[in-house]
């Protein structure tokens, strides 16, 4: 294994540490001061125990996708003690993003064995692990920022946007790498590799990943920003926290509970992407 310099090892370990301990302070200040907190679809928890679980959710479950990440949507009215709490998580989380990722550069094929190195440094560790496939550090959640207004906001419009999709191009020699890569004598693969083999070799291809329904947050402000903007969008799927120094949360237009289950937006009538895709395994398609 091409293993991390020590001192990168290092650094990510007191990274990881402050992260932990910075959602620990946070829950503790939540806790001691149970401010306004509105929930979308609670799943009868305690707001303080949603909050807990919420920041402290950095685990893999069993069967689930790595792209994919839990949602606890809500807005939390937080005073200044809180907001510092809050902006030292965001901190924390990015130093052990960044610290994670020169690692990833330097040592890529060291990864996996550092994430389970830092699982077994987490306080809950021994209590995670007995728990059927919960033993794996979830990255993206362990990085993800917590979403905290600029200033004081007047109402918020929650809506769910669920049209994106990424489209990256390769050529037929990475798609066959690709596939060379999973198990070369399977039926399904071997079929895919005669399908590549019949196309010609500079025929771009389009490998697409369709994104999961994101949540938006229309924030719109009871004054305008620095920057003269009276409201904001972002995407939320963490607890957004808005300053109040009165404890009272804003006016709040809900979504429903689950998106829609089918596509609302209609379909680009430029689409250049066959219907059907050409390479399951590496959802590859064809441009018409």
């Amino acid at each position: 294994m091409n293993a991390p310099p020590y001192h990168l090892m290092q650094q990510l370990e007191w990274s990881f540490d402050a992260l932990i301990q910075a959602l620990e302070a946070l829950a503790e200040h939540y806790e001691r001061q149970a401010p306004p907190t509105w929930q979308l679809a609670p799943a009868g928890d305690a707001p303080a125990r949603w909050m807990r679980t919420a920041l402290l959710d950095v685990w893999h479950q069993s069967s689930q996708d790595g792209r994919e990440t839990r949602n606890y949507l809500g807005i939390v009215a937080a005073d200044e003690t809180l907001l510092a709490a809050a902006h030292k998580v965001n901190g924390a989380k990015e130093a052990f993003h960044t610290t994670l990722q020169t690692i990833k550069r330097t040592a890529p094929k060291s990864l996996s064995d550092t994430k389970a190195h830092l699982a077994r440094r987490h306080p809950d560790v021994q209590s995670v692990l007995n728990k059927e496939g919960l033993a794996r550090l979830h990255l993206k959640q362990c990085w993800r920022q917590l979403p905290i207004a600029d200033a004081d906001v007047a109402k918020v419009r929650f809506a769910w946007y669920q049209s994106g999709r990424s489209i990256k191009r390769i050529t037929v020699r990475e798609a066959e790498q690709k596939l060379l890569k999973l198990d070369s004598d399977a039926p399904h693969v071997r079929m895919q590799l005669r399908r590549l083999a019949g196309i010609p070799s500079s025929e771009p291809l389009a490998q697409v990943q369709s994104q999961a329904p994101l949540m938006r947050a229309n924030l719109f402000f009871n004054h305008p920003l620095a920057d003269g903007h009276t409201r904001r969008a972002l995407n939320v799927a963490m607890p957004l926290f808005v300053p109040s120094a009165q404890g009272v949360l804003p006016d709040i237009k809900a979504p429903s509970a689950q998106p829609h289950a089918s596509r609302t937006r209609a379909v680009r009538r430029d689409e250049k992407i066959e219907s059907e895709v050409f390479l399951p395994s590496l959802r590859v398609f064809r441009y018409r």
